[in-house]
């Protein structure tokens, strides 16, 4: 059963809906949910289905030529999941999408979403919102790699994610902050030390 503050959360993701709206959206999709380490989507997927996560947390990352597991993103709730690689390139899905935390999602295939929206002119107005959203977010990202140290990279991810260094292991913030988990380790040190001085 779908009640009202489900409905809130799902339409504060954009801007200019409506409960009716939401629920129009949320009664055409599927709840589904997730165990932890379950894959919503696995490398060479060409699966093509966009998730709302109302509860839990999924980690997006790939293998590397080392064999090892580097975190791309770690996407919380009231935010979606999609195959980027099918949606924007056409391409099988070069990353993992695995449950962190047993999850909750909406979800539908991408072209009923997008019929959906194009006969709603309130929810195609919110589709280029959310589509300036998703590019701003990935500017942001791109800026602080190049424009951050490593230390402003970890103060600001504090910041925006106050919970995440609660959720899951080091390696994972490290990995997302492009640095190693021991300069993690002593970026937090240093941290420490100043607030004792």
């Amino acid at each position: 059963m779908i009640n009202l503050e489900q409905l809130r959360k799902i339409y504060k993701f954009g801007r200019d809906i409506g409960v009716k709206d939401a629920y129009t959206l949320i009664a055409s999709a599927k709840s589904v949910s997730f165990k932890k380490r379950d894959m919503l989507i696995e490398e060479g997927s060409q699966k093509n289905q966009i998730f709302y996560i109302r509860k839990g947390l999924v980690r997006q990352f790939c293998i590397n030529d080392k064999g090892e597991e580097v975190t791309f993103a770690l996407i919380p709730e009231y935010h979606m999941v999609v195959n980027a690689d099918v949606l924007l390139f056409e391409q099988p899905s070069r990353f993992y999408y695995e449950a962190l935390e047993p999850t909750k999602v909406f979800t539908m295939e991408n072209e009923k979403l997008q019929s959906i929206i194009s006969a709603n002119p309130r929810l195609e107005a919110n589709r280029k919102f959310a589509l300036r959203k998703i590019l701003k977010d990935a500017m942001y990202r791109v800026e602080s790699l190049v424009l951050l140290s490593p230390e402003e990279r970890y103060k600001q991810y504090l910041i925006d994610h106050p919970d995440m260094v609660n959720r899951v292991p080091d390696k994972y913030i490290a990995n997302v902050l492009g640095i190693t988990p021991v300069s993690l380790s002593r970026i937090r040190k240093r941290i420490k030390n100043h607030h004792k001085s």
